[in-house]
């Protein structure tokens, strides 16, 4: 039984594997929900795994610990999503990349939490109007979790060669408050 309120926190390099380790865990969980999302990591795995230690230089992914355990994952970033280019924005946003959440803490609104910290915290600390995230594309379980979420559809990427075309968003200014708080968490996404 987990231990509330879990601690979030900024994901540094030596959390590389664990983080690694709670999208392996998915991958197989995933492919018994009849989707090929992270079947194999894309583009390559030296590719994803470089992404995600660019996030993590960069302070932008964080880990979701219970106690020693990590329990959860996301990427919250507040600078522009090529894969979402607009010329010019038509809103700020905060984007969401990697949201993974343990097996072990699935069911308990884990995920919805991470997601409305990030939406919360981007409208507060980086003035975002809304909280965007792709999805995989022929995941449709997925989209459907976002549309619970109280997210809207937003198309799909043109590059029909990316796997997470769907995108979806989300207000910020609908986000509600959690209380009890689910996990404790600083209130910058990056240092300014």
């Amino acid at each position: 039984m987990p231990v509330w309120p879990l601690v979030l926190r900024r994901a540094e390099t030596p959390d590389l594997a664990r983080i690694i380790d709670l999208i392996d865990e998915a991958a197989v969980w995933l492919r018994r929900k009849n989707t090929d999302q992270w079947a194999k990591p894309w583009p390559t795995r030296a590719g994803r795994d470089s992404v995600i230690l660019a996030s993590l230089h960069a302070g932008k992914t964080w880990i979701c610990w219970d106690g020693g355990t990590a329990a959860a994952t996301l990427t919250a970033d507040p600078d522009p999503d090529p894969y979402w280019s607009q010329d010019p924005p038509a809103r700020a946003a905060i984007y969401v990349h990697r949201l993974v959440v343990s097996r072990r803490y699935a069911g308990l609104g884990l995920g919805a939490a991470l997601l409305n910290w990030a939406g919360r915290t981007g409208r507060l600390a980086h003035d975002a109007n809304v909280v965007r995230i792709s999805a995989w594309t022929t995941n449709l379980g997925l989209h459907d979790y976002y549309y619970r979420q109280g997210f809207s559809p937003r198309g799909l990427h043109p590059d029909d060669g990316y796997p997470s075309r769907a995108r979806f968003e989300k207000l910020t200014s609908i986000i509600p408050f959690c209380w009890p708080p689910m996990f404790s968490a600083p209130s910058r996404l990056v240092e300014p």
